[in-house]
């Protein structure tokens, strides 16, 4: 949502057709070797339930809302909202919905493949054309090269 809108990601992190959803491979890194600065913040712990086995993680500090804009504070209030009674499988059906980048992904590239962020703009309520999400993808890498980042 936060892409159709804005043309850029919240994370910032690269997301990838799972056999459960999209999801952030750098994040599985973090949570199976979390760094120090993780575990200072969150508690993450294996569980087990209707004989699925999950990762369940609780945070150790009061949220800090200065890391969002007004914006994704509002999307993450707008996606909290819809999900809270939602469990695991309504969470993975939904990101299982037919035409949508997952779906799109693992029928054209396969499971495990990166999700092109650009297939969430082929719904017609996309804010930002494809072509001006390019132009600010094109320069925020620009911008990257010009700050050795």
């Amino acid at each position: 949502m936060h892409f159709r809108e804005t043309g850029r990601s919240v994370t910032g992190l690269d997301y990838y057709a799972w056999q459960f959803g999209p999801f952030p491979k750098a994040l599985s890194d973090d949570i199976s070797t979390p760094p120090a600065d993780l575990k200072e913040k969150i508690s993450i712990q294996c569980a087990q339930a209707d004989n699925n086995s999950f990762t369940c993680m609780k945070p150790r500090k009061k949220f800090d809302d200065t890391f969002f804009t007004k914006r994704e504070l509002k999307m993450l209030e707008n996606v909290a909202f819809m999900f809270k009674e939602a469990k695991a499988e309504d969470m993975v059906e939904a990101s299982h919905l037919p035409s949508h980048p997952w779906d799109k992904t693992i029928h054209s590239k396969g499971e495990k493949a990166k999700i092109d962020y650009t297939l969430a703009l082929d719904d017609s309520d996309a804010s930002l054309s494809l072509e001006e999400v390019l132009e600010r993808l094109k320069d925020k890498e620009e911008l990257k090269k010009a700050f050795n980042g």
